[in-house]
């Protein structure tokens, strides 16, 4: 009789452990990917970032860049944001902190968001999805609720920031997605 009720607990824990495992968050990408990816990354319009000030909690807060690609930030006002990295505002607020506000101020960037990609054409729900690191054309298909029946699935057209023209790509896993890319999903033609 002890055996059986051994077992018994002993099975209830193994579903417990199994169950909990079932319904745990997806494992994310890996931080220092994401650090990576974001040291490299030249802000634009929308793009979130948080501005940390050591020692100044009323001047540290989170900011996004506005649709004149700067960022609005007290004592120094704008500081331009577009087409730079977070590396290289920080150091144009510890300039601008330092003449004259701070003595020795120690600033941080961390990027919160980045600017949404936009998918059009031959997909079930077109329009403005937000950006995650690593996001291939195929997972931003998925994300617009996949291909109409209309949708050609071999082929995919790609426009960057800055680019005049749509670039065509084969559709594969490995087609990878940029903060404010344009996808168009063209039409198969029979």
């Amino acid at each position: 009789m002890q055996l059986r009720a051994w077992l018994v607990g002993l099975l209830s824990l193994a579903c417990m452990a199994f169950g909990a495992a079932a319904f745990a968050d997806p494992p994310g990408p890996a931080p220092a990917a994401v650090a990576a990816a974001a040291s490299d990354y030249k802000l634009g319009v929308a793009d979130k970032v948080r501005v940390l000030i050591y020692n100044e909690p009323n001047l540290s807060g989170e900011f996004t860049v506005n649709a004149n690609g700067s960022l609005s930030f007290p004592l120094i006002g704008d500081v331009q944001a577009t087409g730079r990295t977070a590396t290289e505002i920080g150091a144009e607020i510890t300039k601008r902190l330092a003449d004259g506000y701070l003595r020795d101020p120690q600033v941080s960037i961390d990027i919160l968001t980045f600017r949404p990609f936009y998918i059009l054409g031959e997909v079930n729900k077109p329009g403005e999805y937000p950006y995650e690191t690593g996001l291939t054309v195929g997972k931003a298909v998925a994300t617009a609720n996949g291909y109409t029946y209309r949708a050609d699935k071999k082929r995919v057209f790609v426009k960057r920031i800055g680019e005049d023209k749509e670039t065509e790509y084969p559709m594969s896993a490995d087609t990878l997605v940029q903060p404010g890319d344009t996808i168009r999903v063209a039409e198969r033609f029979f």
